[in-house]
């Protein structure tokens, strides 16, 4: 499933319980800085194979979920 992967990239990547994410938690809110954002958006792309080129449109967990349904081909 999408969300569990993006869940499991996002908690690996701050270190933080994987429950604590669900599909509408904003990155803004779990205290994402820029530079993880930039880390986890590149392990979403590698994972899925997909180019996110405005990471701006991506807020939240359920942004980052729906961008990879609509473009992982």
């Amino acid at each position: 499933m999408v969300f569990e992967k993006i869940r499991n990239i996002i908690s690996q990547q701050l270190d933080i319980d994987k429950e604590t994410i669900k599909m509408n938690t904003s990155f803004e809110e779990i205290g994402v800085d820029s530079l993880e954002l930039f880390q986890i958006i590149i392990d979403i792309e590698d994972e899925f194979g997909v180019q996110i080129d405005d990471e701006e449109l991506v807020k939240t967990v359920g942004d980052a979920v729906n961008f990879v349904v609509k473009y992982n081909k």
